[in-house]
């Protein structure tokens, strides 16, 4: 069986990716109290927070449901794969483009850019469990491509929540 579709070798790595990102939840509902009056009050943000802690939860589950023992590799890409589309849905729904912006403002930045840094990750993380469910194209490399991706979009939006709202 190749490394990418056996669980045992991934081991060590989920654990961290686990420990990390419940790590990082925290820390992130600490920030988000922290300016929790601005985010409210601006539009856009309450979606972008929401879209990051869903994120959060969804690499910590994913992480823990590869460390579940004897798991069927079918069984274990389904549950990414419903993880990825649920997230996905989410995401796209929280973030959707709103036409009610100020004109003025950067349409990419404010409208679009939250979006597709949220979507990358629901992306790879609908590939990693189609990928790992039929045993072909790449497996749980798939799944670290999510980790990378989804802890960039959670810091990309923790930078935006934290420090640019105060610009």
């Amino acid at each position: 069986m190749s490394v990418a579709y056996d669980v045992e070798p991934w081991t060590e790595l989920m654990v961290a990716v686990v420990g990390a990102m419940a790590a990082l939840a925290g820390l992130f509902f600490v920030a988000l109290s922290i300016n929790v009056d601005e985010i409210v009050r601006m539009r856009r943000l309450p979606g972008r927070a929401a879209s990051t802690v869903v994120m959060l939860g969804v690499l910590l589950l994913a992480g823990m449901v590869v460390l579940v023992p004897g798991q069927p590799l079918w069984l274990l890409g389904a549950e990414i794969a419903l993880m990825g589309v649920t997230v996905t849905i989410f995401s796209a729904t929280a973030l959707r483009p709103r036409n009610d912006a100020d004109p003025q403002l950067n349409a990419f930045m404010y409208r679009v850019q939250p979006l597709l840094v949220m979507l990358i990750p629901c992306a790879t993380l609908i590939v990693a469990g189609i990928s790992l469910a039929v045993e072909a194209g790449g497996g749980l490399y798939w799944l670290a491509a999510t980790f990378v991706t989804g802890t960039f979009a959670c810091m990309t939006n923790a930078w935006v929540l934290l420090v640019e709202i105060k610009r």
